[in-house]
This record gives structure tokens, sequence and C-alpha cells, in this order.
């Protein structure tokens, strides 16, 4: 079955020309929705996800429509193919998982996007060692304790609300909090 997905990101733009795209394209069944691209949460994505069987093949009007990222699209196409479907895209055509070349061009992005977050993980640890050997910790100062006591002290009073308590002391809430769940 050929399932076509479109979206548009907000209420006041219009599916029209990627549905007459996907019918064009033969698309029998198509999900559709209107919400940002960037929004992990996308019901009709996921009904469709789940619609699929062995052999079935998702279009799309255009990658863009399917994900705002290339580890979302990733993934996406990754959760596709585990339900033994495959994946084309109209305008770009490297995207075609129905296809030896298209899953041959699909896999190569997929390499060169994994060896790019490799090699920023890689570059971060470095850079993170290499700032450890010169003395340096990373991650926030340290609260100072004239500071922290003085929190505590103001928190116990009942005196004071945790705003004022957090002004006053020159600390975040999630600070006061942390104080307070730690000291015993």
């Amino acid at each position: 079955m050929i399932i076509g997905y479109a979206r548009v990101s907000t209420v006041e733009q219009n599916l029209d020309r990627q549905l007459d795209s996907l019918d064009a394209n033969g698309a029998e069944k198509i999900f559709t929705e209107k919400v940002s691209g960037k929004k992990a949460d996308r019901p009709e994505l996921l009904k469709m996800i789940e619609h699929l069987r062995d052999g079935d093949v998702v279009v799309i009007a255009e990658l863009t429509r399917l994900s705002r990222s290339t580890k979302d699209l990733f993934a996406i196409v990754e959760q596709i193919q585990g339900r033994g479907a495959n994946i084309k895209s109209l305008k770009e055509t490297w995207l075609d998982t129905t296809t030896p070349h298209g899953k041959l061009m699909f896999t190569i992005f997929a390499g060169l996007s994994q060896f790019e977050a490799d090699l920023t993980a890689q570059r971060t640890r470095e850079g993170l060692a290499a700032a450890r050997a010169r003395g340096r910790t990373g991650g926030r100062p340290k609260v100072a304790s004239d500071n922290s006591n003085m929190a505590l002290k103001m928190y116990d009073s009942r005196d004071f609300s945790v705003e004022e308590i957090c002004k006053s002391c020159h600390i975040g809430k999630t600070t006061l909090y942390r104080l307070l769940k730690n000291r015993a």
C-alpha cells in the first residue's frame, strides 16, 4: 500500500499542494496534520507509523514535511523500516528506499551523519580533557558557603518566601532546593 504523509506547521497554512502531489503519485491513504515539525508529539505521524505493514511505501512531498533535523529524519526512517516499509520523497529523489540506489544513498547519508556526531563527541571529550589538564573543571560555580548558610537560615525561619531567599542570597530556586535536600 502507498501511504502519504503531509504536514504544515500552522493552521493557517494549506495542505493542498502536498495532497495533490501525493494523490498524483498513487497514495491510497494519506495522514495529514497541522503541527510544527520541531514538535516530537505528532499524533498523525505516530498513527501512520503504527498503520504501516510489511511492503508499504511511505510517500512524502519533501523531507521538510517529515522532519526538521537530520537526527530526527534518521530516527523516523528507522521506525518506518522497522515496520518493514520503505520511504520515498518526491522532491529529494535520493531518498527512495524502494530502490537499491536509494538505499545506498540513504545509508551513505546516515553514515555521514553518524560520523559527524562521533567527531563532535570526540572533540568534546578532548576539549574537556585539555581543560582538566589546565585545572579547569567546568560546570556551574559553587555557591559561596556564606550564601548557602544564609539561605538555609532564612528558609528555616519561615519569614521569607522562596523568591525572597533566592534574591537575597543570589541563588536560583533549584540551588535552594538542592541545598535543602543535601543538608543532613
